[in-house]
């Protein structure tokens, strides 16, 4: 069994800041690439930003300059960093990570974590 588990979020005012956190546990052998992903209320889920195992990063464009993706590979973690917070990035985010298990080291699939609501608003 693996499990993503998420913390961070909420809500905050415009301008503002707040960090994601999101670790992989369990049956976990190796990670791949991980990333983040949000839900706007009524849309469809979009990429937010990406990172390889080697730490190169890939982000939307709505998010350049604003937030930071990283990543502790000992921890099997990811962070997003997210400032100057705008209302348009009120959304559910979730974490993913394409990983390989104990059951099947050479074999990856895709895991997600549980969603976690951020509101930007005054």
């Amino acid at each position: 069994q693996v499990q993503l588990v998420q913390s961070g979020g909420g809500l905050v005012q415009p301008g503002g800041s707040l960090r994601l956190s999101c670790a992989a546990s369990g049956s976990v052998f190796s990670v791949d690439a991980m990333g983040w992903y949000r839900q706007p209320p009524g849309k469809q889920r979009e990429l937010v930003a990406t990172i390889t195992s080697g730490g190169s990063t890939n982000y939307a464009d709505s998010v350049k300059g604003r937030f930071t993706i990283s990543r502790d590979n000992a921890k099997n973690t990811v962070y997003l960093q997210m400032d100057s917070l705008k209302p348009e990035d009120t959304a559910v985010y979730y974490c993913n990570a394409r990983l390989s298990t104990w059951y099947s080291t050479s074999d990856y699939s895709d895991y997600w974590g549980q969603g976690t609501q951020v509101t930007v608003s005054s």
